[in-house]
């Protein structure tokens, strides 16, 4: 409903009141006008009007007298006409550029309008030097700005000579004061403590960015302390030493302490930045409780050695997965919702990988973020001495995880390959695709995947061995069997290839020096395609896998892999337990003609995996468990038997 004449003229006196009230608060006097010095409400009543020409508007709604052209439009305040413009063009924003080259084209950085067409604008352009009050004065150029190396001043040499010469100490004088000038000096950017800090669990920086620092040079030192009763933890007097580091292991004892940590940045030159410190936001909370994955640990106490190699496969439960308004209400309703968060989850996961002391990990549905911020953070230190490889699937931002131990193996080689980009490409996919073409929904399904295999090359540093360790995540769809079992075989295909070309590469006198390993969340179950390519080396052309989805039915394919292949950790009942599925998805594959299993750590039992309904739970920090193995490489006096 359009506002009449009279209801705008309210709204217009309102206006120019605050007008009055504002000019009033900005003024010298600070008193606020009285009421008398308001504008009288007669004012309304014939001292503020709206003429078109000479007659008075009345009984009319705003946009019927806006929209009436054939006369101009005028507001009349006591004694004073406004003419009233409707639509006018009008510039919003306007911004040079800030840097401007002679010989090219100069042009507005931004230019944002309303109600203007830019063919009918009109420019004018306008050149000046610096009014010469505004320069610095020639006199302080000459002799009060200086710069010294020693006592000596420098002169006719360029600035980069200048700071490139570091056999003294360099200073900046300016009038009678020295200051040091400092190069490339290390420094925090940002450092964020976790909103989430539980007690027994390892603590670190939820975010660290620094420049020109190495954090194996920073110092970090860790403090604690209670509230102040004042509530402000500024005030807080004395803070008690904790440990140093870049992380810190949590106890009970630190229950219901604030956490301080105090960073200076370092770097391999022996520099030091200035320190930087921040404070936990809450206090450290109790932790879950024993967790099943403790007592998984009891049997990964040491580290092995020599041929002897322990894995790890596990996939964590993306954050963009698990925390949700669908995982909430849908995919995990049963679990707490703190318990679905990041920064809870994380640390379990955390803890959980380190208690196993592996040699190689292996994990899926990992997070760009959680990659970059914490597993790099925690596994790349000194101490644990891994090194990650990430592979992104597409533009989604999770994807596969390879970290090997530094100390044990060397990286020779590195390959993340998408499946659905390379399968029309690669001449050893030809055959196979030239039968899967012949279904449209099957070749558009399949090469729209984010599917990506990780493929890392290691070399054993105490033996002449080396390790071609496959990572991957398979499509999840419940009608999508085919896909799995056409994208297994297709990585296999290139690893195949992959494997064939190494042999030559690496020059080895004895192929059983080089041996496969394949780990990763299949989305298949023991009776299915993958795993009978893998244990028996082939699938026929007419297994029911081909036609899981009858659009998609492919005939006459079958597939054929030559390694030997065995699961190093059998066929569980269980890799992943939900309220609505449960069934053994994951898989650790390796050659066993080359391998041996030493040791196959326990999977939890029924009843811990349904102690709170299913996983993930407040002691689960996945809906998966981790497969984890100790492998050995055979004697090559065996293989030849």
């Amino acid at each position: 409903m359009s506002e009449k004449i009279e209801d705008v003229l309210t709204r217009i006196r309102g206006n120019i009141e605050k007008e009055i009230f504002k000019k009033a608060k900005k003024g010298k006097n600070k008193s606020l006008p009285q009421e008398s010095e308001l504008l009288p409400k007669p004012l309304v009543d014939g001292k503020i009007e709206f003429l078109r020409g000479e007659q008075k508007l009345a009984d009319i709604t705003f946009i019927d007298m806006l929209g009436d052209t054939t006369d101009s439009l005028n507001l009349k305040i006591l004694d004073r006409n406004f003419q009233v413009v409707i639509n006018q063009p009008w510039v919003v924003n306007l911004a040079m550029p800030t840097n401007i080259l002679a010989g090219f084209t100069v042009y507005p950085a931004k230019l944002e309008m309303q109600f203007a067409e830019k063919s009918y604008c009109k420019g004018s352009w306008f050149k000046a030097r610096m009014a010469k009050s505004e320069l610095l004065p020639k006199p302080l150029v000459d002799g009060k700005i200086e710069f010294l190396r020693g006592e000596q001043k420098l002169a006719d040499i360029t600035f980069i000579d200048m700071l490139g010469d570091t056999t003294d100490s360099l200073n900046l004088k300016i009038l009678d004061r020295n200051f040091q000038v400092v190069i490339n000096q290390p420094w925090v950017v940002n450092l964020a403590m976790p909103t989430n800090i539980l007690a027994g669990f390892t603590v670190y920086p939820a975010k660290l960015e620094m420049q020109f620092a190495e954090k194996s040079y920073c110092k970090g030192s860790w403090f604690k302390a209670r509230m102040a009763t004042s509530g402000n933890l500024k005030q807080v007097k004395v803070w008690s030493y904790c440990g140093d580091g870049l992380s810190y292991n949590t106890c009970n004892e630190d229950i219901d302490y604030f956490l301080k940590l105090v960073l200076i940045p370092g770097n391999s030159q022996g520099q030091f930045g200035p320190s930087v410190e921040q404070i936990s936001k809450r206090e450290v909370q109790v932790g879950p409780g024993p967790c099943p994955f403790e007592t998984r640990h009891c049997f990964t106490k040491q580290r092995l050695r020599d041929n002897s190699w322990r894995i790890v496969s596990y996939n964590i439960l993306a954050d963009l997965y698990a925390d949700t308004d669908y995982s909430r209400t849908h995919l995990f309703p049963y679990c707490p919702a703190y318990a679905l968060k990041a920064d809870y989850r994380k640390q379990l996961i955390i803890k959980e990988i380190l208690g196993y002391n592996a040699d190689i990990i292996c994990l899926q549905e990992v997070d760009v973020k959680f990659f970059n911020f914490d597993l790099q953070h925690i596994l790349e230190d000194d101490q644990q001495a891994f090194k990650g490889l990430l592979a992104q699937k597409g533009i989604c931002g999770e994807g596969v995880a390879t970290f090997y131990n530094v100390k044990r193996f060397d990286l020779l080689e590195t390959r993340n390959f998408n499946i659905g980009e390379n399968i029309r490409v690669l001449t050893i996919f030809r055959d196979l695709w030239q039968k899967i073409q012949t279904n449209e929904k099957l070749a558009e399904r399949i090469c729209d995947r984010s599917t990506t295999l990780q493929l890392t090359l290691l070399k054993m540093k105490e033996c002449e061995h080396y390790l071609l360790v496959a990572n991957t995540h398979l499509y999840f769809h419940p009608d999508a069997d085919h896909i799995r079992l056409l994208q297994f075989g297709l990585s296999m295909l290139y690893i195949e290839d992959m494997y064939r070309k190494l042999i030559k590469q690496l020059n080895l006198n004895e192929e059983n020096q080089l041996a496969v390993v394949f780990s990763g969340d299949f989305n298949s179950v023991p009776e299915c395609g993958i795993f009978r390519l893998m244990t028996e080396g082939f699938v026929e052309d007419d297994f029911i896998d081909w036609r899981s989805n009858t659009e998609e039915a492919l005939a006459g394919v079958s597939l054929k892999q030559p390694f030997r292949m065995q699961s190093a950790c059998g066929t569980p009942q269980y890799t992943n337990f939900t309220h609505a599925f449960a069934a053994c998805l994951d898989y650790i594959f390796y050659q066993s003609d080359r391998l041996d299993v030493e040791q196959v750590v326990p999977l939890p039992a029924l009843e811990e995996l349904k102690s709170h309904i299913a996983i993930p739970s407040v002691v689960f920090p996945s809906d998966h468990v981790a497969l984890v193995a100790d492998l050995r490489f055979k004697l090559i006096s065996q293989n030849a038997k």
